[in-house]
C-alpha cells in the first residue's frame, strides 16, 4: 500500500511523529473544457490519491521528498533563497510557496515525503491533487486554517503559474469530494451539490491508453480557451452583459458566424450541448438509469472527437471496441484530452471479461499495452487514518 511505504519513509529518514494525509484524484463523468467557461461540471473524487507524510522541522526550510516517479528531493529556504532544482513538480511547490508568501502566510519549516497511485499523465488530475494536498499538508503544520474554498483558488493560481490556464474543477472535486457522490459544480458561481452514484449491477473502470500527455506544455488546451474567449467577445458586441461562454446560445453563434473563425463557432457549439449532456447525466443518475448513462457516456466522447477535436485515434478506437461488447453501457475519454484513459460504465456480471477484450483488441490494433483500474468513489483531501 502506498500510504504505509510512504509513511514508513518518513519514519526512517525524518519522525516518527507525523500526519499522513490524502489527497484524491478524481474522475469526471461528463463535462469536460466547461469549467473554464463558468459552465456545469460533474466530477468524483476517487481511491486512488497521493499520499503526504509531514511533521515540522527547525531548520527554518521546507524539504520535500518523494519517489512519485523516481528519487528526488527538494529544499525551499523560507527567506526565499530557493535552490535550482530539475524536478518537474517541483515548480508547483514553489509557486504554492511563492503564492503563500505573497499573502503573508505564516510559513514555517516542515519536512514532506510524499507518494500515491495515481498514474500520471492518465486525466486523473494528479496535479489538483499534488497542489491542494501540499497547501492542506502546510495548513496543519502552520495550524493556520485557510477555507477548503481558498485552497481551491491557490492551487489554480499555482497551476496559471507553471502555464495552464485551468478552471476550478479539478480542485474543488479533490477537496470536497464524497464517498459514493458525484459532486456538480456550477462554474459560474460555484454552487454545488451531491448527486448519489447508485447504479446497482455496474461498475466503473477506466482503461488507460498510455498516451501520455501533459497539458502544461501542450499549447492544444490554452487554444481551446481562446477559442470560447473569441466568440465571447463578438458576442458582447451587442450583448454586453455577458462575462463567459455560459451566457451564449446557439442563436448567438448563428449572428456572429460570419465574424470569427469557423472552428471556433465548433468549440463553442460543444461547449453549450456539453453543459446540457451534464444535465442529463445528472437526472439519469437519479433516476438510477444505467442505459441512459452510458448514452450519455458516448454522445460526450464522439463530440470531443470531432468537435472540440480533443482525443486521440488510439482512445476512439476504445471506445468503438466498448460499442461493440455487451455489457459496455458507455464509454468517453476523461480529461484535458490528448491522452490518458477512457471512463466505461460496465455490467459487473461480465466486468472481467469485457475488461480482458478490450486490452487484447486494444493491443491488437495499436500495439500498445492498456492498463485498467477499478474504480470507487471516495472522500476529498482529508487527514488519513
Amino acid at each position: 500500500m502506498v500510504h504505509k511505504k510512504v509513511a514508513s519513509y518518513f519514519e526512517e529518514n525524518y519522525s516518527k511523529n507525523h500526519i499522513l494525509i490524502k489527497a484524491p484524484g478524481r474522475i469526471n463523468l461528463i463535462g469536460e473544457h466547461t469549467d473554464y467557461n463558468e459552465g456545469l461540471v460533474l466530477p468524483a473524487s476517487i481511491e486512488k490519491g497521493i499520499y503526504f507524510a509531514v511533521s515540522d522541522n527547525d531548520q527554518n526550510s521546507i524539504r520535500i521528498e518523494t519517489f512519485l516517479t523516481q528519487p528526488e528531493k527538494v529544499e525551499f529556504q523560507l527567506n526565499g533563497a530557493h535552490k535550482p532544482f530539475d524536478s518537474f513538480w517541483g515548480n508547483y511547490f514553489k509557486a504554492i510557496i511563492e503564492i503563500l508568501d505573497s499573502k503573508n502566510y505564516p510559513l514555517k519549516g516542515m519536512d514532506c515525503v510524499f507518494g500515491g497511485d495515481i498514474p500520471i499523465g492518465s486525466g486523473l488530475s494528479s496535479s489538483a491533487a499534488l497542489c491542494c494536498g501540499f497547501i492542506y499538508a502546510i495548513t496543519q503544520i502552520s495550524k493556520q486554517k485557510i477555507t477548503r474554498e481558498e485552497i481551491a483558488l491557490i492551487a489554480q493560481e499555482a497551476e496559471h503559474k507553471i502555464g495552464l490556464n485551468c478552471g476550478l474543477m479539478d480542485q474543488y472535486a479533490v477537496l470536497f469530494g464524497k464517498k459514493g457522490n458525484a459532486f456538480f459544480l456550477d462554474c459560474k458561481d460555484l454552487s454545488h451539490k451531491y448527486i448519489p452514484i447508485n447504479l446497482k449491477g455496474y461498475s466503473w473502470v477506466l482503461i488507460n491508453s498510455n498516451i501520455k500527455h501533459n497539458l502544461a506544455v501542450d499549447s492544444e488546451y490554452n487554444k481551446r480557451r481562446v477559442s470560447c474567449e473569441n466568440i465571447v467577445k463578438q458576442v458582447q458586441e451587442y450583448k454586453s452583459q455577458i462575462t463567459s461562454l455560459r451566457e451564449v446560445d446557439k442563436d448567438d453563434l448563428k449572428k456572429v458566424k460570419e465574424k470569427v473563425n469557423l472552428i471556433d463557432i465548433q468549440r463553442a457549439t460543444y461547449i453549450i450541448e456539453e453543459n446540457e449532456r451534464v444535465l442529463k447525466m445528472m437526472q439519469m443518475l437519479t433516476n438510477g438509469d444505467a442505459v441512459g448513462v452510458g448514452k450519455v457516456l458516448k454522445e460526450g466522447h464522439w463530440a470531443m472527437s470531432t468537435q472540440y477535436e480533443i482525443t486521440t485515434s488510439e482512445l476512439d478506437y476504445l471506445v468503438q471496441i466498448g460499442e461493440e461488447l455487451e455489457g459496455v453501457l458507455g464509454s468517453r475519454m476523461m480529461g484535458g484530452g490528448f491522452g490518458g484513459c477512457t471512463i466505461n460504465l460496465m455490467e459487473t456480471e461480465n466486468l472481467e471479461s469485457n475488461i480482458r477484450s478490450l486490452l487484447q483488441s486494444y493491443k491488437e490494433k495499436t500495439n500498445i499495452d492498456a492498463e485498467f483500474y477499478h474504480l470507487d468513489i471516495d472522500d476529498g483531501v482529508k487527514v488519513f487514518e
